[in-house]
């Protein structure tokens, strides 16, 4: 799938909305950075989402954030992330403030032990 073909090396280039999400496949020479890899996508990538600022959204590869320096391996995915919409330790305690717990599934086992009287 990610190979290394005639001195070039396959990356992705990620963009997600929640409704929609675009990977753009990219063949580029070894040593090529993010900041390169962003460029080179730039152009398809904005047709699908024409929202994105590139002087605003970070750039990370794999989930982390990620220098525009940083040289690229064959089978790297560079993400561009949306800006947040809130701040998560914001949101945090304003719930707490409210007495509401995230819904993660603890609470489930807590009910179902309570329900069998265990």
């Amino acid at each position: 799938m990610f190979t290394v073909k005639d001195d070039l090396i396959t990356v992705e280039v990620a963009y997600a909305r929640p409704d929609e999400q675009r990977i753009i496949e990219l063949q580029v020479p070894p040593g090529t950075t993010v900041a390169e890899a962003e460029a080179i996508a730039r152009s398809s990538i904005i047709e699908y989402f024409p929202e994105i600022d590139f002087s605003e959204n970070k750039l990370g590869v794999f989930g982390k954030l990620a220098k525009l320096d940083k040289v690229l391996e064959a089978g790297d995915r560079v993400e561009i992330y949306r800006p947040l919409i809130a701040d998560p330790k914001d949101a945090r305690k304003k719930r707490a403030a409210q007495g509401k717990t995230m819904k993660k599934g603890a609470g489930v086992a807590a009910r179902k032990k309570q329900d069998t009287g265990s």
